[in-house]
């Protein structure tokens, strides 16, 4: 694949890593964030169009020697099928993204005497995406979730980071890991071992199989659910989705109302689990949520600016991901 094209208009560039990309939220939730700082860059998506669609991006090793040869590069979104592929090609990495197992943000270190050193690091801001989402559906802060049991939904890339979180930041007891893929659970469970070899000193996490055992455990306080909305089909589906319903049936007192938070925000940010847990009385907050947030942390690495705290800037950005959201909810007439 070619070069990458360094535009010639724009002050600083950022860039949107990996593939597909048509459906990314990415490029214009920074552009909002630029407009607001009065900076005159841009989010870029690196794939090649084929039709309607973005089908391939360049390879680890053109995209990074691009990356260094630019001197307007301010940083980059990483995403599928980059975040973990990337991370021994860096320079250094954050201890989010050493414990999330995962890149999805690189931004530039500067060292030396003249600041003329400047490392490549990754980091994982999807941490902060799933802290914050939590955060802002919790009726009593971070304390709501500290000391209680949580649970995790899926085995892929949201699991292990939404782990990370909730040990570091909510202080959760035990964490519950509900999966359809006993392959995939194993897999988090061996990671998770080689990361942390004290056991002890860490939150520890217990497979749920199913209905019967949901039913004996501790009920959960949080919920953080990283699975595709679709209806589940095969045995081991339907058996993961009934262990669910029967852990968020578990709540039993309001002072513990638990929040759940679906990260699967498209097509449509309601799904199945959301219906299930909201008729359980939970609160749900949507995957948008921690989508503004990883991007809001971006931001401030990228610009070296606390972004957060630029009046109006966090509304300006919580209004355009939800109006592209609802736009994109609407059924094709």
């Amino acid at each position: 694949m070619e070069q990458i094209t360094i535009p010639s208009d724009r002050d600083g560039v950022a860039y949107l890593y990996g593939h597909p990309l048509r459906n990314s939220l990415s490029p214009p939730l920074h552009q909002t964030v630029y407009n607001a700082l009065g900076l005159n860059w841009t989010q870029i998506p690196l794939s090649s169009a084929n039709g309607v669609s973005y089908t391939q991006s360049p390879d680890i090793s053109t995209f990074l020697s691009s990356i260094r040869a630019n001197p307007k590069f301010v940083g980059s979104s990483v995403t599928m099928p980059w975040k973990v592929a990337i991370m021994p090609h860096l320079d250094d990495l954050t201890e989010d993204a050493r414990q999330a197992g995962a890149c999805n943000t690189i931004f530039l270190r500067k060292g030396g005497d003249s600041n003329s050193q400047i490392s490549y690091v990754g980091t994982n801001t999807d941490c902060i995406g799933i802290r914050e989402a939590l955060l802002q559906g919790s009726p009593t802060g971070p304390d709501h979730f500290r000391g209680k049991p949580a649970l995790i939904v899926g085995g892929g890339g949201t699991a292990r980071t939404a782990i990370y979180v909730l040990r570091r930041w909510l202080g959760a007891s035990k964490i519950y890991i509900v999966n359809r893929d006993a392959a995939e659970v194993e897999a988090i469970l061996a990671e998770d071992k080689q990361r942390n070899p004290n056991a002890s000193a860490v939150a520890p996490l217990v497979p749920v199989s199913d209905p019967a055992t949901a039913a004996t455990v501790e009920a959960p306080v949080a919920v953080v659910s990283g699975i595709p909305n679709y209806p589940p089909k095969t045995e081991e589906e339907i058996r993961a989705r009934e262990t669910l319903k029967v852990l968020l049936q578990r709540q039993s007192h309001e002072k513990d109302q638990g929040v759940i938070l679906e990260m699967c925000y498209h097509p449509s940010p309601w799904t199945e689990i959301a219906q299930i847990a909201s008729d359980a009385r939970w609160q749900v907050v949507l995957g948008s949520e921690a989508l503004i947030w990883q991007g809001l942390e971006q931001a401030k690495l990228w610009t070296g600016t606390d972004v957060v705290a630029v009046p109006g800037l966090v509304e300006q950005v919580k209004d355009f991901v939800a109006q592209a959201v609802a736009e994109r909810s609407k059924p094709n007439l």
